[in-house]
């Protein structure tokens, strides 16, 4: 599914950093409510990993048990969605928010869950128009942007 460079990812602020070894499994989107809350989107983007195969270089995610089988680990500075993991069935694993890693490009979702809360117009998403963040951005506005997220590298 993807190469054998261990892929690194974090929370925005960078307080919570993580290193994966081994290979990814099942990358997918999930459409079900309670995944839209958690990333406050029409979807959350997962790939799985083994919990031997997950190591915190930096800090841990803070967690919230989201129903009776499953919790969401996420930065409590930032507030980054980064894991999500059943609870009370031994999958011996959990997923690993796709947006968080480093190079989430190297990561292609393959499946989709949860289509009973898809949004109705999703498949329309890539026919709209689309422009990058500098050209919707006067000049003299853009001068002044500076970002305080965390690189995406340690």
């Amino acid at each position: 599914m993807t190469d054998n460079k261990p892929h690194t990812g974090g929370c925005q602020c960078g307080a919570v950093r993580y290193k994966l070894t081994g290979e990814l499994h099942d990358p997918h989107l999930c459409h079900c409510r309670m995944c839209q809350k958690a990333f406050g989107s029409f979807f959350a983007p997962l790939v799985g990993v083994k919990l031997d195969d997950i190591e915190w270089t930096k800090g841990a995610p803070t967690t919230y048990r989201s129903s009776t089988l499953a919790e969401r680990g996420f930065c409590s500075n930032c507030g980054t969605p980064l894991t999500f993991r059943y609870v009370g069935i031994d999958r011996g694993g959990m997923a690993v928010s796709i947006g968080s890693l480093d190079e989430p490009a190297r990561v292609k979702p393959v499946n989709q869950y949860g289509m009973e809360a898809c949004m109705p117009w999703f498949g329309e998403l890539a026919d709209l128009h689309g422009s990058r963040t500098e050209d919707d951005m006067p000049a003299d506005i853009l001068a002044k942007l500076q970002s305080n997220q965390h690189p995406d590298h340690d």
